[in-house]
């Protein structure tokens, strides 16, 4: 700046409010000044400027997998709100590791980010709420805490498993198993209860041995999923996690020779691209993922801005998207199914 006042033969601050477009200049000493700016390639420290204002035009998204096609798609709504607001997001992948994202979550305090969305986070209620209040504003997704000023954009979930549920119920299976996320999942944990609860609405048993976590990717699924069915072939349906558990479902059957869905109907959660695209297509509840990411970042340039007061907390219902692997018939059995 000091070179840009000194070829154009004014002021610091006049520079400063050219830059700034500040009408407390002329025209033409405007033009003079960005000519000089042009001819010497000049930019305005970034850092400077948010030492001044204590802004830094910048916000931290935090994600458990950023190969898991659902946070890439709140991702990109949150990067495309940013983008149209003039911010820049820093976005980091915990890879489901506790230490990773509470570490991340100090290393964005210390860049200095305007705001912080976390999606899914699995930290204890205690060590999110420290790592989360550290910083000037902050929206949580699909997870929530009771105590704290946080935005939240959530799923349904218990609406979007009862509906899951209540579909194969209705196409006449009675022995249904879960195949449940990460024990930490907020979201796991509200699928699991309600999974539970449908059955029991149903007259049906539930039984602690058909449900079986694992990893929420289509390995984990894979593995998961030919564990449940060897120890126990009487299963006709499974309800999974999310889509990639889902379609390593879908391999685990092909391994055992089990046909979808006349052997085992198969569905997922999220409907992210891949669910349409394997065979047979998954059945799943439909989540809006890239809308949660645009609301999300609204929701946090609300708080940013302090004007949140009627927008905490934002839920989306899912919506049940019946295809191929689940559809509505009864199915055909190898055997008689287990009665509720």
């Amino acid at each position: 700046m000091a070179d840009v006042a000194r070829e154009a033969g004014v002021s610091l601050m006049t520079v400063s409010r050219a830059v700034n477009g500040k009408d407390e200049i002329s025209d033409e000493t405007r033009q003079r000044i960005q000519a000089v700016i042009s001819r010497l390639g000049y930019r305005p420290s970034g850092i400077a400027r948010s030492l001044a204002t204590n802004h830094t035009s910048t916000i931290g998204l935090v994600v458990l997998d950023n190969t898991n096609p659902f946070f890439s798609e709140i991702a990109r709504g949150v990067e495309q709100v940013a983008y149209e607001t003039g911010y820049k997001v820093f976005l980091c992948n915990t890879d489901e590791n506790i230490e990773r994202e509470a570490e991340m979550l100090h290393s964005l305090e210390e860049k200095r980010v305007d705001g912080i969305i976390v999606g899914g986070s699995r930290l204890d209620d205690g060590p999110l709420y420290a790592g989360l209040r550290s910083h000037p504003a902050a929206v949580l997704v699909n997870r929530v805490l009771s105590y704290g000023s946080f935005g939240t954009v959530l799923v349904d979930d218990d609406y979007g498993t009862r509906r899951a549920v209540e579909h194969l119920i209705e196409a006449g299976h009675r022995a249904i198993g879960f195949l449940a996320g990460p024990p930490r999942s907020y979201s796991g944990q509200i699928r699991a209860a309600a999974y539970r609860t449908t059955l029991k609405a149903a007259g049906l048993t539930v039984r602690a041995d058909w449900e079986l976590g694992g990893a929420p990717t289509v390995a984990g699924g894979q593995e998961t999923a030919l564990r449940l069915l060897r120890d126990h072939p009487e299963l006709t349906a499974l309800f999974c996690y999310n889509d990639l558990s889902a379609v390593g479902a879908l391999q685990a059957c092909a391994a055992l020779g089990r046909a979808v869905p006349d052997d085992v109907a198969i569905v997922g959660f999220d409907d992210i691209a891949m669910a349409a695209m394997v065979t047979p297509a998954l059945t799943t509840c439909r989540v809006p993922a890239y809308m949660m990411g645009r609301q999300a970042m609204d929701l946090l340039l609300a708080h940013i801005c302090g004007c949140c007061d009627e927008c905490e907390n934002i839920v989306f219902q899912p919506e049940l998207v019946v295809r191929a692997s689940a559809p509505r018939r009864s199915p055909t059995y190898s055997g008689s199914p287990v009665s509720g």
